[in-house]
């Protein structure tokens, strides 16, 4: 007996090991029951370059309702429009001279309705901007806060001098706008200054106000009247400043130039704890508006490039619930296109690791405040890069083109240029490190003129790759295109697995491929593998020496620079082409299941037979 007693615990073991190898993998998913927008997948349109329908040279909203049909043929759930309130434009639309009008240049409030009703009847939700920092100089609350008309004195950041030299006021103090120079511009009329943390054309709005706190309340209450599934934050970082308006110390290990954003440590303009009670209050709003009106959740996404522990205060405290969906930035701010495998591995289990019990992550590629992902990371990795969000658990946002790939337009010149970061230096030689412009341009709908997006000369030039490179083309005919792979991601990404599945991640071939496994939830769905070459090279890797055994897989998905759409493959002895991504599909854990079971009935007939 003692000797069938070791045989026996020697099996255990090998169901220890086995079983050990397939389960329990991290970064933990959260099991919650997913809401409308956890499970979502969100696509940004910038209006001004998505589709123009009257030939003026910029899109609009009659634009974008005709083109709304492209979302739902991709699979998305909602889209986030930039803004389109009025606006002089000095910041395309970020700077709000009305917060409850719809800008003519996009059209009126009978097309937001329409395009409303359109995309409910597609099941697309539409979230609005939403931008609480600042005002335009033009809206009538900063005139009437500048003449010092009752009831709007304080509406405004509003200082005093500092000092006086031959006769010409000081700043308050040392602060500086993101935009460059001085974040102070003095008054003559009010003989003070006012504080912009942006452009001079946009001041800050005053959120120590209680009168202020519950003007911009109605904006959101006037809004989701309108019909508005939610709303994306613009700023909210930069909501509070310190009451005593004290110097910022300076970034040693920044900029040198004094006017240059880079140039001080904003320890005193940025991330200040009040911005999160107000957070908390919006979201109070929302959720008693849902309550009341009934219908799906109406969500709140915010902006803000922070580091991951600032970035989850967002999400609640305490009981205090916030942001559903506080942005993260991180494959755009923490990684490169000198990025390994590993560094990804590392960044991106951080992430999942912080995320709190009940929450989700999210992932974005690119915006219109940042180069797009192909120009940032290669086009050649520009399928791995979606590969990469579209698998990963949570939520995805796709910035309108990266459907098709779409790049910057590097040939915009100094004279063409239209962004205000870009030109309030006033230096053409920090044109490509300060400009946003290049990632703005028209969608490439077809090979047509401009590009199908407009019939008249469009606001920015579009990228001369159009030609070739547009939605059309990739649409038509059975080859393969970043266009259709991005459409099968989109079926997958809408899987229970992907939604809920466990998810561990490899580093292979010398820290050249990405892997990652989805692991099924239930015996009659299929597990997902992720395989990602990052470099040039071809390799053959043993997926079995880095996930353990396994049996042979269907490949689900191939990105379009692989042949074979579907087909068995040897786990052992993958071959993975240069800047390739292979998708496999299996049962999940069926084998080892199998195995296991076959090892008892052996235990149990060694025993007892």
């Amino acid at each position: 007996m003692g000797e069938k007693f070791i045989q026996f615990l020697t099996l255990m073991c090998i169901v220890t090991v086995i079983s050990g190898s397939k389960i329990n993998p991290v970064p933990k998913v959260s099991q919650h029951k997913r809401d409308w927008y956890e499970k979502a997948i969100f696509y940004q349109i910038y209006p001004r370059s998505f589709k123009d329908s009257n030939g003026d040279g910029v899109g609009d909203l009659i634009g974008i309702t005709s083109k709304l049909g492209h979302l739902a043929d991709m699979g998305i759930t909602g889209t986030w429009l930039s803004p389109i309130f009025t606006s002089p434009m000095k910041d395309f639309g970020y700077d709000i001279a009305n917060f409850t009008e719809v800008d003519p240049i996009f059209g009126t409030m009978a097309d937001l309705r329409t395009l409303f009703t359109t995309a409910k009847g597609l099941g697309i939700k539409v979230i609005l901007d939403f931008v609480p920092n600042h005002s335009s100089n033009l809206c009538k609350w900063f005139e009437w806060s500048e003449n010092r008309q009752d009831g709007y004195d304080d509406w405004y950041v509003w200082k005093d001098p500092s000092d006086f030299e031959d006769g010409v006021p000081i700043p308050p103090n040392n602060w500086v706008s993101v935009f460059y120079g001085p974040a102070w511009t003095f008054s003559e009329k009010r003989q003070q200054f006012y504080l912009h943390q942006f452009d001079k054309s946009q001041p800050d709005l005053n959120f120590r106000n209680p009168v202020v706190v519950e003007a911009m309340k109605d904006v959101l209450r006037f809004w989701l009247e309108m019909g508005a599934d939610g709303f994306r934050v613009d700023a909210i970082n930069h909501l509070f400043e310190v009451e005593d308006f004290s110097d910022e110390p300076i970034n040693w290990w920044g900029e040198t130039d004094p006017n240059s954003y880079g140039y001080l440590n904003h320890i005193y303009t940025k991330d200040r704890d009040e911005m999160y009670d107000m957070i908390y209050q919006w979201r109070e709003l929302l959720d008693k508006w849902q309550a009341t009106h009934g219908g799906d959740t109406r969500i709140m996404m915010t902006e803000a490039w922070v580091n991951g522990e600032l970035n989850i205060r967002y999400y609640q405290d305490g009981e205090r619930q916030g942001s559903h969906m506080p942005f993260n930035f991180i494959l755009i701010t923490d990684l490169r296109d000198d990025s390994k495998p590993s560094d990804f591995k590392k960044v991106i289990d951080d992430r999942l690791h912080i995320i709190p019990d009940g929450k989700v992550s999210n992932w974005v590629l690119g915006n219109h405040d940042k180069n797009r992902v192909g120009s940032r990371y290669g086009a050649d990795m520009v399928e791995g890069m979606l590969a990469i969000e579209m698998g990963l658990p949570g939520v995805a946002v796709t910035y309108y083109g990266e459907e098709i790939g779409m790049l910057d337009n590097k040939d915009i010149t100094w004279e063409e240029t239209m962004d205000p970061q870009a030109c309030n230096p006033g230096d053409p030689s920090r044109l490509d490190e300060l400009s946003r412009d290049p990632a703005r341009t028209p969608m490439q709908w077809d090979s047509t003129l401009n590009a199908g997006f407009s019939t008249g000369r469009p606001w920015l030039p579009i990228n001369s790759n159009y030609q070739s490179l547009n939605l059309q083309n990739q649409k038509i005919g059975s080859t393969r295109s970043t266009y259709k792979f991005y459409q099968d991601l989109v079926k997958l990404r809408l899987s229970r697995t992907l939604i809920y599945g466990a998810y561990e991640s490899k580093v292979l071939a010398d820290d050249n491929i990405f892997a990652y496994r989805r692991t099924k939830t239930c015996a009659e769905d299929k597990s997902y593998l992720f395989v990602i070459n990052f470099s040039n090279n071809q390799y053959t890797v043993d997926l079995t020496q880095y996930f353990g055994a396994v049996e042979e897989k269907i490949v689900n998905i191939s990105s379009s620079n692989w042949p074979q759409r579907e087909g068995f493959i040897d786990p052992t002895a993958l071959q993975v082409s240069s800047y390739q991504v292979i998708i496999l599909q299996s049962a999940g854990s069926t084998r080892l299941l199998v195995s296991v079971t076959l090892i008892f009935a052996a235990i149990v007939r060694f025993l007892f037979i």
